[in-house]
């Protein structure tokens, strides 16, 4: 039974399951796609549910870490390691999970069915050790997912647009529909697939948290100027100056500029 606090929606449609084995390569089906490498990576789930990818993730023969809050779900997922001797089960919250220490040195591919309400918390916990992380495939509502590949002047792109791109190249990789689920959600959802590094690799920031907290209040107030809503940082003379020397219109908004302009700002203010 789906817990509505914890936002479960399990994904029951062994269709749908194999489909997102393919698309993110842990399908036996597909043999070019099959990964085998147990020995210097390892695969994190998040929200294991009753083990609808953990089998999947488990067959690669790679070390399996999943992750399960639901306490009535951890016995049954206990079980699927008589099975694969590669699985191992953590209780507890993916907010509070030290997933360096769970990868022990090992570089992390990372799974999750994420709970819609809670996508953005948890992509900032990934993000916090993107540099031991090689791809990220989450299972998100779709319309998080197209924030997250949004491109500058379009209604999606926002800050979540822009934290997403620094540290990652993200892709929609399936639509998937509400019916794929148990309970079925009200809303679309979507695969999306997350290489790393992104932009944040070329840009060589020395500041990744400052340059995030800068994004965030240059999108404090969309339909404002960057000159408005950096009043707090710089005075509007000593702004408008810097766009000019960037390039960049007087009267621009966050949502015009581009990942490397914003921080390319954060600079320049810094």
């Amino acid at each position: 039974m789906a817990r509505q606090r914890l936002g479960q929606h399990f994904l029951c449609d062994a269709g749908w399951r194999e489909e997102i084995a393919r698309s993110i390569g842990i399908s036996s089906h597909r043999p070019e796609l099959f990964t085998t490498s147990a020995h210097n990576d390892c695969w994190i789930e998040i929200g294991a549910g009753h083990g609808e990818m953990t089998q999947f993730l488990a067959a690669t023969g790679a070390p399996v870490y999943a992750v399960e809050l639901d306490l009535p779900l951890i016995a049954g997922l206990q079980k699927l390691t008589a099975k694969f001797p590669n699985l191992t089960i953590i209780p507890g919250d993916v907010l509070q999970t030290d997933l360096v220490a769970i990868a022990a040195g090992r570089r992390i591919r990372l799974y999750g069915n994420l709970p819609y309400y809670i996508t953005s918390p948890i992509l900032h916990r990934f993000f916090e050790v993107a540099a031991l992380i090689d791809e990220i495939h989450i299972l998100i509502q779709l319309e998080v997912a197209l924030r997250l590949v949004a491109t500058p002047a379009t209604r999606d792109y926002g800050y979540l647009s822009v934290l997403t791109q620094y540290f990652t190249k993200p892709l929609i990789a399936l639509k998937v529909p509400p019916g794929a689920f148990r309970p079925p959600p009200e809303v679309e959802s979507a695969l999306v697939s997350l290489k790393l590094p992104g932009e944040n690799v070329r840009l060589k920031s020395h500041d990744d948290a400052g340059l995030m907290s800068f994004v965030k209040k240059c999108f404090a107030q969309k339909r404002k100027t960057l000159v408005n809503n950096l009043r707090d940082l710089a005075a509007p003379a000593v702004v408008k100056k810097i766009l000019a020397e960037l390039g960049i219109p007087a009267a621009a908004r966050a949502e015009e500029l581009p990942v490397a302009q914003l921080a390319a700002l954060f600079n320049k203010l810094s």
